[in-house]
């Protein structure tokens, strides 16, 4: 199964970490989900996705094993379900899952709005270098 990360699991740390599997960031590939912005998971520092039309927040797709996944999983926690998504890559548009939390969780704006600062992840927890500049790839 391929995964879009686009949060704390960018850092090659964290996955190593959580995934239980250290060379695994080596596997991330720059991408971009159309129709989503980055929102903060109401009271925590932890971002979520939510549709806004025009936004495309940069993340990364991987494709990790049954083990990692489930340890991965058991780090996202029960607030976060894995949703089916459509990314943008280098070689085109591939499917993949993104864990996202409802859209209740999602601390928005007046009216419901993504506040503008986390559309591009301004607020989030650093990234490393790499995950920095996989995230930042311009051509997608």
């Amino acid at each position: 199964m391929l995964l879009f990360l686009y949060g704390t699991l960018l850092d090659p740390r964290v996955l190593a970490r959580q995934s239980g599997e250290r060379g695994l960031a080596r596997r991330l590939r720059p991408a971009r989900l159309e129709g989503y912005a980055r929102a903060e998971l109401r009271g925590t520092p932890y971002p979520t996705l939510v549709r806004r039309p025009g936004a495309r927040p940069p993340g990364a797709v991987l494709r990790a094993g049954p083990a990692a996944r489930r340890r991965l999983a058991a780090y996202e926690g029960a607030q976060y379900r894995l949703v089916p998504v459509r990314v943008e890559t280098r070689r085109g548009p591939v499917r993949a899952r993104a864990w996202m939390a409802a859209r209740w969780r999602a601390a928005l704006g007046e009216g419901g709005s993504v506040p503008r600062d986390w559309s591009d992840g301004g607020r989030f927890p650093e990234p490393s270098r790499r995950a920095e500049r996989l995230s930042e790839t311009k051509d997608l």
